[in-house]
């Protein structure tokens, strides 16, 4: 599985290098697969855990330089015993940053990470990466963009999740997918409606507005175990606007132009700097009713 999802990566690669694209991001866990993992036993997953300066790191980073293009992916990595849902953004000038999901709830064995991941990029660009769940705390993404991030990547596994809210998402029938061939149409109604793209358009683009920052959206596509997944990537501007997105009910790739002289005038970056810090001691408080991400997920 992880050799024929790296030979994904490489030819996505190369198809956006030679599109003249800059940076690439892949989804979640692109590297293993994500949902099945949940099902799996703590061994199984430091069996295919790498350390961060592993095989499928060492190959991207490889690429990366080759085309000269940046390439992030996900995978599941172990430090010091400790392992990550994690996302490695590597550069064309060697550099790797790897951000480890802040709020994991996959699996009992899978640790949360503790900082967020900005840094610069050799385009003058400053990027963040924050992973599925972190993006619906919308302190994650304000933090972000406060520690300087014009462009946040957010890989995801989404869409078709089983939500215990009754209006939040709901799962797509796997009769709908594995019908796929002979009606694509019901696929992409599926794809398009309240639990896909729908669902996205309640809040994405405002993470991205709120916070007057580029949005890279990538999702996986298709079935995962017992789940599917809707794919709609897409590219958000800082007020909010979609200037790219797949349609797509297959692996695609979506490219846009970020006009980076939209960031400073951006309505979220006016937000940012009325902020007043001063009354925001009720976000830092505990009050008692706290819980990790997996109860919170599946509570």
């Amino acid at each position: 599985m992880k050799e024929y999802n790296l030979a994904r990566v490489e030819h996505f690669a190369r198809s956006a290098a030679a599109d003249g694209v800059q940076i690439v991001a892949f989804p979640e866990m692109c590297l293993l697969g994500y949902w099945h993992l949940t099902k799996r036993d703590a061994g199984y997953l430091h069996s295919v855990a790498e350390a961060d300066d592993g095989p499928s790191i060492a190959r991207v980073s490889a690429l990366a330089a080759e085309l000269h293009v940046g390439i992030g992916v996900g995978l599941l990595t172990a430090r010091d015993g400790w392992l990550f849902n994690a996302y490695a953004v590597c550069l064309p000038d060697g550099s790797v940053h790897i951000h480890r999901k802040l709020h994991a709830f996959e699996h009992e064995a899978i640790s949360s990470g503790g900082r967020y991941t900005v840094f610069d990029t050799p385009w003058d660009v400053r990027m963040g990466v924050l992973i599925c769940y972190d993006n619906n705390l919308v302190e994650n993404v304000r933090a972000t963009a406060l520690l300087g991030a014009q462009v946040l990547l957010a890989p995801h596994q989404t869409g078709g999740t089983d939500s215990v809210s009754p209006h939040g998402m709901k799962p797509i029938p796997l009769s709908v997918w594995e019908n796929r061939h002979t009606d694509p149409g019901a696929v992409e109604d599926a794809f398009r409606g309240p639990n896909g793209r729908g669902w996205l358009l309640r809040w994405l683009p405002s993470r991205a507005h709120d916070n007057g920052l580029f949005v890279v959206f990538s999702n996986g596509v298709g079935r995962d175990d017992d789940e599917v997944r809707t794919g709609n990537a897409m590219v958000i501007d800082p007020y909010g606007r979609i200037i790219a997105e797949s349609w797509a009910i297959h692996d695609a790739m979506v490219t846009a132009d970020l006009d980076l002289d939209l960031v400073p005038l951006a309505t979220g970056r006016r937000w940012l700097r009325a902020r007043r810090p001063e009354l925001y001691r009720p976000l830092t408080a505990k009050y008692g009713d706290e819980v990790d991400a997996r109860t919170a997920r599946f509570s």
